[in-house]
């Protein structure tokens, strides 16, 4: 048997990818008005818009428990797996990798767990890799490494309407909350170092999506490179950002996956978010 890879639900695996490698994939909890939920089992995006536009509607999100985890590696092991990688969205927005470091705590070193430093497929494309390698034989060393690598090779850039509801669930903070509805600009921002920071702020949406475009085209540079772009009950934005992406990146440009997001990026993000994750081949 192979190293196992794990990840969690906030990877929004393209459909036509979910089954690869054999990945597990661990849910992250929703909370919408005081009731719990699995990620992508109990509470869709589609109910998560509905709650961002209802009045008296609290919409939460919560890691897994370590329990969960710890459940998951005993299972992968006893079914006879050398040992299990664990990659997870950025600890400086979510609790889930510290989750997994304390179940992976209490089975010794069979169990690395690795900070992907993003989310959405920005965590996506290292898992793949990871997994890609795993199923190739790769010890558990390798397999880690190839998941770091692949997280040094992939950025991610995104556009929102409004920061209130990153600023309501602490994802980013006060004072650049403030100031973008002071100035009624619109944000683009990106994830630097696993936390999401204003890159640039634009006045219109139209000129934020072309903004986009420019900086994932730098962001690719000289490689060839995979493509994902998400939204959040903006599909026209997604294909517009798709098709102009295919067009300034040409043959260097691979795979390309557009997706909707999750119910729980969709309840920090809000209606309208846009973002390209650019992974950068070797």
């Amino acid at each position: 048997m192979s190293v196992a890879v794990v990840t969690d639900s906030t990877a929004y695996l393209p459909v036509e990818l979910a089954g690869a490698h054999d990945l597990t994939v661990v849910p992250l909890t929703v909370v919408v008005n005081g009731v719990d939920g699995s990620e992508g089992v109990d509470v869709t995006t589609d109910q998560v818009a509905r709650a961002l536009t209802a009045r008296r509607t609290a919409v939460t999100t919560s890691r897994p428990a370590p329990e969960q985890f710890l459940r998951t590696y005993r299972r992968l092991l006893d079914s006879g797996a050398t040992a299990v990688l664990s990659v997870h969205l950025s600890a400086e927005l979510s609790g889930t990798v510290d989750a997994a470091r304390i179940a992976a705590a209490d089975i010794g070193d069979r169990v690395a767990v690795v900070d992907a430093r993003s989310t959405g497929m920005g965590l996506g494309f290292p898992a793949l890799a990871a997994g890609a390698v795993a199923a190739r034989g790769a010890d558990l060393d390798r397999v880690r490494q190839v998941a770091l690598d692949t997280i040094d090779r992939t950025s991610a850039l995104f556009y929102v309407d409004t920061l209130e509801f990153l600023r309501k669930g602490g994802r980013i903070t006060a004072a650049s909350a403030l100031l973008g509805t002071a100035l009624s600009v619109k944000p683009i921002l990106h994830v630097v170092g696993g936390a999401i920071v204003i890159r640039e702020k634009v006045r219109t949406p139209s000129r934020g999506l072309a903004r986009l475009v420019d900086l994932a085209v730098e962001a690719a540079g000289d490689a060839d490179v995979d493509l994902a772009v998400h939204h959040f009950a903006a599909p026209e934005r997604a294909a517009g950002l798709a098709e102009a992406l295919t067009g300034r990146l040409g043959e260097r440009l691979h795979d390309v996956y557009v997706t909707e997001i999750g119910a729980v990026v969709a309840a920090h993000a809000g209606p309208g978010l846009a973002c390209v994750v650019v992974h950068r081949r070797p």
